[in-house]
This record gives structure tokens, C-alpha cells and sequence, in this order.
């Protein structure tokens, strides 16, 4: 894994995928780089985790706002798609709610089922979300737990956990006050409360009741952690989804979060070039084969038609929404946060690239090939590309090397090259703005004499395995970059891609060999 330069360092969940494309593993973190790098800087771990490891070939993410949104969005995540890695260790988590008993002094407690009276919140998806607004309620509002009154005060009241109604130390409409203000809370209505608590602090601080205002406060600051709670969990009786782009260079790139009973479900990515009416184009496409959410939270207004098109399409009204402030704002926000994070967070490395290698034109579209063989038998290439600094698997391309006998990586290299970029030259098709060798100063010079027969001026440069030094055109010294080379990723990361997919398909070559 040579991308993790290119990892945000926002919180969110990282999804690690095979060879296949398949998700084996899904976890969170407070910064996804960190997180994930430390899976590759450690020497030693479990049997399980280095079985893991040794499987990765890529590394998805979805950025989060907070890390509290991260652990609940994992969790929904690992419930979809059931990884390998995960399903043993996470799938006992099971949703539940937060209850409100219908006593003289009602308590705050966990509920799993809506079998006695009181009020539900819920359910939540995540356990630990679940119990650490928990937490902050029995801390910030001092309420009774114990299932039976006792006739005295117990050590929670003394360590301030309760306020002894017991004992009538605190009467039944403060108590009443105190569960009104948590049903506040919990029901969303947090701007409504904080604004009702910030006018009794500031009551009780001119009136010098210093010890209430303090109250106040925690109770103030209990609510602003709850404030945190994932966007993405909002209870609702309806589907939502949520869509963002942006444009740039006369290409659209457009996100869709997919929200199944308020949570998070599916993140779709879609490039494609921009016309004038492109977004309804895409609606009308996109939910031709898809199903209609019952809401729809878009950046900008639709039109009659398209809805009208929509609502028949799922056969009832479908609601389109434009927030301008809200929970529905901060999700649209944080689709927007992670077009640019998915889309352009590698940008920089790819302008670094261009500055290191001397470029004339940043290299949005780079190919690299490598070969494998196993003594001489079975010997084929591969060839990867990257598109904006990402894997495009879509034009990956392998072959089986016909003209060369014995172990000649040159003389292989030579034929992927003669082979690729004839057919390209033949068919008018785009060539790449870099093409890097997997080899030293003898695979390049290869290359560049088939690119020259072909009359091609395609950037190529190689880069040596042992020293990890950087060959180019016309230079006697090979480039050496620090390790911690942005540049230098960029490269490494696609050799080792190459490598991956040539060995793979030599796996097939070989097993057929042997069997014919």
C-alpha cells in the first residue's frame, strides 16, 4: 500500500479491499491516514491481522464530520457488507433504545424491546453511541436509578449523580423540569434547549446563584456533546438521498449518499462530462434503473416535469429539498466535503509529480507496465492506469508476451509497449501524460525505442526496484527522491499495482501451462 500519503486526515471510516474489489475489512478512526498507516508500520501483529494485511489492494474511505459519526457509520457499514474480517467481531452489536419510565421520578434507561410504557428515542445504531449520550445524561441531569426509592440518600447523591427525591430533596416539578429538558434533547430540538439554558445562566450568574448556574452548564455542556451525534442517524419513516458535484474543467463530479431508514446505506462516485442540463440528465437516468427515494436533498431546484417524472417513477409524491441551514445542510456539506477529499485530494501529489519529473503537463492520466514471469515460463505483462491520481481499473490491461524466449524483461517490455500503443495510435485514442517503467536505465531504453518506431512523444521514465531510484530520458544520473517524497508515492503506488496485477494474471498463465 503506497497511497497513504493521499489519505485525508479527517475522521471517517476506511473500507479495505482484495484484488477482487471485495471488501474485507471496515473500520474508523479519528484520522483516517494515521489509522490506516499503522497497519503497515507495525512489525508485528496477530495471525488474523496479518492475514488481513497481506490481502489489501486498495483502500476506500468515506470522511465523516466527527469520530462519533465514524463509529456509527462503521457499524452500519459492517452490517451491509459483512466483511471477512469484521463479521465475527462486530456482528453481535444489535440496535436499541433509550427510555424515559413513566414513574413519579422516571429514570433514563436502555431498552431493547417497546414492551412497558414510557417514551422511546431511537433506536440507535451504534451501542457505543447509544451509551455515551447515556452517560452524558446521567452526569449533566442528576436523576434516580435505583428501581425501588430508598428512605435515605445514597452515595450518588453524595458524589452528585441524584438528587435524593428520596429524600425530598428536590421537588417533583424541578425533577419534572429536568426530564422535559432531556426529552428536549433527545427529540432534536438542541437549538431550542441551548437557547433556553444560555438565558438561565445568565439569570443565575447576575443573581449571583453561582452553584445553579454551574448546574446550568453542565447541562449545557452535556447537550453540546450530543450535538454530535451522527448526522446520518436521524429516525425518519422515509428513505433519503442525498446528492452534491461540483464542476470543474467541463467534467462533472457528482457524489449520491444513499440513506436507508436514517443511516447511511451506499456512497455512489460518478465523472462524466458537463452539458447544460446535466443534473437533471443524470436524475432522469440514474432513477430510470434505481430506486425513488421518498426525499431527495439536492444543492439546487428541479424541475416540475423531473419531479412529476420522479413522484409517478416511485408512485407517490417524492419531496425535493434544498436546505439552506440544518441537519440537512451539514449533510449536504458533508457530500460536498468528500467530492473534494475523493475527487482532488490528489491533485497535490499529482503537481508534485509534475514538478519532480519536469513535466510540461500536469499527468492526470498515467500508465505504468511491469512483467512477471516464474523462471522464464509463463512470462506476461500488465499494464494499470491511474486517472487523477486513482486507480481507473476500468483500462487496465494484461498480455501474454509472445516474441520473446527465455527471461528478457527488456525484450518483454518492449512488446507490451509495441503492442499498447500501436492499437492507440490505430484507434485515435487518448494517450497518457506519463508512462513509468518497471525496471532501470535497460527497460526504459526499451520503451523509448518502441515509442520512437511508432513516432510517439509519450513522458516515460522507470523506476528500479533495489534503490528505488527514478530513471529518465537523457539524464546519466538517476533521480533520487526522499522517502517521504510525495512524488515518489505516486510512483511506487502504481509500480506496485502493476506488480500485483501482472503477478495475478501469471498465477492464471502458469496454471494453464501446467495443465495443457
Amino acid at each position: 500500500m503506497r497511497n497513504l500519503p493521499t489519505l485525508p486526515t479527517s475522521p471517517g471510516c476506511y473500507l479495505f479491499k482484495d484484488a477482487s474489489g471485495t471488501i474485507i475489512y471496515i473500520g474508523k478512526a479519528s484520522s483516517l491516514r494515521k489509522r490506516v498507516a499503522s497497519y503497515f508500520q507495525k512489525t508485528s501483529h496477530d495471525p488474523k491481522t496479518s492475514q488481513l494485511i497481506e490481502r489489501i489492494a486498495d483502500v476506500d474511505y468515506i470522511v465523516t464530520d466527527t469520530e462519533v459519526e465514524a463509529f456509527i457509520l462503521e457499524n452500519t457499514l459492517i452490517k451491509k457488507h459483512q466483511p471477512k474480517y469484521n463479521i465475527n467481531l462486530r456482528d453481535a452489536k444489535t440496535y436499541a433504545f433509550i427510555r424515559i419510565t413513566d414513574e413519579e421520578y422516571p429514570r433514563v434507561m436502555i431498552a431493547r424491546q417497546k414492551d412497558q410504557k414510557g417514551r422511546y428515542y431511537g433506536p440507535f445504531v451504534s451501542a457505543a453511541e447509544r451509551d455515551y449520550i447515556l452517560w452524558f445524561i446521567k452526569h449533566a441531569f442528576p436523576l434516580r436509578t435505583c428501581s425501588r426509592l430508598p428512605k435515605k440518600p445514597c452515595l450518588r447523591y453524595h458524589i452528585k449523580l441524584c438528587d435524593a427525591p428520596c429524600a425530598g430533596l428536590v421537588t417533583k416539578e424541578e425533577y419534572r423540569q429536568k426530564i422535559e429538558k432531556i426529552s428536549l434533547l433527545l427529540d432534536g430540538h438542541v437549538d431550542e434547549l441551548l437557547s433556553s439554558l444560555d438565558t438561565d445562566m445568565k439569570s443565575y450568574s447576575k443573581a449571583m446563584q453561582y452553584e445553579k448556574a454551574l448546574i446550568v452548564r453542565r447541562e449545557r455542556q452535556a447537550i453540546e456533546h450530543l450535538r454530535e451525534r451522527q448526522n446520518m442517524v436521524r429516525q425518519r419513516r422515509f428513505n433519503e438521498d442525498i446528492l452534491h458535484h461540483t464542476v470543474r474543467d467541463g467534467t462533472v463530479y457528482l457524489m449520491l449518499f444513499n440513506i436507508y431508514k436514517g443511516t447511511l446505506w451506499n456512497k455512489n462516485e460518478f465523472v462524466f462530462p458537463a452539458s447544460p442540463e446535466f443534473l437533471e440528465e443524470f436524475l432522469l437516468q440514474y432513477y430510470s434503473e434505481n430506486p425513488v427515494p421518498r426525499e431527495l436533498i439536492v444543492p439546487e431546484a428541479l424541475s416540475a416535469s423531473l419531479v412529476s417524472f420522479l413522484s409517478e417513477r416511485r408512485g407517490s409524491k417524492v419531496l425535493v429539498t434544498i436546505p439552506k441551514r440544518g441537519s440537512k445542510r451539514q449533510l449536504l456539506t458533508l457530500v460536498s466535503k468528500n467530492i473534494e477529499l475523493g475527487f482532488f485530494g490528489d491533485v497535490g501529489k499529482l503537481q508534485e509529480l509534475k514538478k519532480r519529473l519536469q513535466l510540461h503537463e500536469l499527468p492526470v492520466v498515467m500508465e505504468c507496465i511491469d512483467i512477471s514471469h516464474l523462471s522464464g515460463s509463463a512470462m506476461v505483462g500488465s499494464l494499470i492506469q491511474f486517472r487523477n491520481g486513482r486507480p481507473d481499473k476500468s483500462n487496465y490491461r494484461r498480455f501474454r508476451i509472445r516474441t520473446v524466449e527465455g527471461v528478457d524483461d527488456t525484450a518483454a517490455i518492449a512488446e507490451v509497449v509495441r503492442r499498447r500503443y500501436t492499437r492507440l495510435k490505430m484507434e485515435e485514442a487518448e494517450f497518457p501524460q506519463l508512462l513509468v517503467i518497471d525496471g532501470g536505465r535497460g527497460q526504459l531504453n526499451a520503451a523509448l525505442g518502441e515509442l520512437r518506431k511508432l513516432d510517439l512523444h509519450v513522458p516515460t521514465v522507470s523506476l528500479a526496484k533495489r534503490d528505488e531510484e527514478v530513471y529518465l530520458p537523457g539524464m546519466g544520473a538517476p533521480l533520487r527522491l526522499p522517502k517521504s517524497d510525495r512524488a515518489l508515492h505516486v510512483l511506487q503506488e502504481m509500480r506496485d499495482e502493476a506488480h500485483r496485477f501482472a503477478i495475478a494474471y501469471h498465477h492464471v498463465a502458469h496454471r494453464k501451462e501446467v495443465l495443457a
